[in-house]
């Protein structure tokens, strides 16, 4: 087959991937100058490594990512780092990544609360049932099972952090999927993901696909297609770009619903529904270097709860998890929020918004200085954090869309998981085997 996808992203190399080895004629198309998607990275002249856009790490337990990696021949180039997190009690910070620093917290108390915790954690790391978890919302399964101080000092400020206004919507089946599947240990690649992304849309080229960065599609239509020798019908689809038209067998499109949905103005009304229903929140990075290293206990992130004035949902200091020897010495920290469409934070600039955070790093720690910040970036996204609802399942949109040829997988059709690189590449491959499957 002659196919086209649309994103360089995670998913849609990972699908690349398996249609070349299957033998099929690939071509990417990618707006962006390089591959990576939201996982993209920059570099400075003087750094070895570059640093992400959009803080991403590994969970040792991706075995989609990792078992790629692995094929691809880069497993030996995968890093284990063991960073710390804290969580703020009394203006204090404790790690709290292990069993034993939970249970040393003083935030949940003694006796009954932490015995509720460890209940509950233990009960979501075992249980496999999250389709009965989607039909309750966290706040009423926590308030109910682990109780309202546990609750409240523990995953309500995440929850609002990541979800704003939504939080109160969540379903438990997504807090589930974080707990069930994430471990303490946090993996990077040498280099970078930025790193990564490069060797991996090279591998690719050496397989034979097109890939063509900095070209925005325009939109995609079906076209009539041409009898086959068993005299079946065989529906083309149409991608056209600023070059022209150009005529493919199949298309996976892996971008956000709101794009889908402008790409390709003939999807039947129910379909174009179900993507509109969909609800996000979008994202906005600080990423600062910095002469010298904030955190002096070596933390690598920091839960901000907004309840204590914070304006942000997350500091990492990423060179707390990887050498700051990897860029020149100096200290990158990131500032990140997940944050509705249309806030104030999309407008401002990167040093206007350093100037509203610095208040905040001088809380992590009481000697920073303005001065300490030798250059600010800033990085946006619209679509980075799918907002789950109650019964969710019911409102995926199948990755075989009904128009013939024309597919879709994206962050919002991952659920119960969470979005991030390790079920992009589930998705795309799920994707690509799908279209495979049909095309016998």
């Amino acid at each position: 087959m002659k196919i086209a996808i649309i994103g360089a992203g995670y998913a849609g190399m990972s699908a690349a991937y398996d249609f070349a080895k299957a033998g099929h004629k690939v071509t990417i198309f990618e707006s962006e100058e390089s591959a990576g998607g939201l996982a993209r990275g920059f570099k400075e002249e003087n750094w070895d490594w570059t640093v992400d856009r959009f803080y991403h790490h590994w969970f040792a337990s991706d075995a989609h990512m990792l078992g790629i990696i692995d094929e691809l021949g880069l497993s030996d180039k995968v890093l284990f780092p063991r960073p710390y997190t804290v969580l703020l009690h009394d203006e204090k910070w404790y790690p709290f990544d292990s069993i034993k620093e939970a249970l040393l917290f003083p935030g949940l108390g003694w006796g009954v609360n932490k015995l509720r915790f460890g209940l509950v954690g233990l009960y979501l790391r075992l249980t496999n049932n999250w389709q009965s978890l989607e039909k309750v919302t966290v706040d009423t399964w926590m308030r109910k099972w682990a109780g309202a101080r546990v609750y409240e000092q523990m995953w309500e400020p995440m929850l609002i952090g990541k979800f704003g206004k939504h939080y109160k919507d969540v379903p438990m089946s997504w807090f589930w999927a974080r707990i069930h599947a994430r471990t303490t240990k946090l993996g990077t690649f040498v280099g970078g993901f930025q790193a990564f992304a490069d060797a991996f849309s090279e591998k690719l080229r050496e397989m034979g696909v097109d890939i063509r960065f900095s070209v925005r599609v325009a939109k995609i239509l079906p076209k009539p297609g041409t009898t086959s020798g068993e005299g079946n019908q065989a529906q083309k689809v149409s991608v056209f770009v600023e070059s022209g038209e150009e005529v493919y067998d199949k298309v996976l499109v892996t971008t956000s619903p709101s794009v889908m949905s402008y790409l390709v103005p003939n999807l039947p009304p129910e379909y174009l529904g179900a993507l509109k229903k969909l609800k996000h929140m979008g994202a906005v990075v600080l990423v600062a270097a910095l002469k010298h290293q904030l955190s002096e206990k070596g933390y690598y992130w920091f839960n901000l709860p907004k309840k204590e004035g914070f304006p942000f949902l997350a500091l990492v200091e990423h060179t707390n998890y990887v050498s700051s020897e990897h860029f020149g010495g100096e200290h990158i920290v990131y500032a990140g929020d997940y944050l509705e469409p249309g806030h104030e934070h999309f407008e401002l600039s990167a040093e206007e918004l350093m100037d509203q955070f610095a208040e905040s790093f001088a809380r992590i720690n009481p000697k920073f200085e303005r001065d300490w910040v030798r250059k600010v970036w800033v990085f946006k996204a619209a679509y980075a954090q799918p907002v789950p609802q109650v019964n969710h399942s019911q409102n995926i949109p199948d990755i075989q869309t009904p128009l013939d040829g024309i597919y879709f997988a994206s962050m919002s059709q991952v659920y119960p998981w969470d979005r991030g690189t390790n079920f992009a590449v589930e998705i795309g491959r799920r994707a690509a085997r799908l279209m495979m499957d049909n095309s016998k």
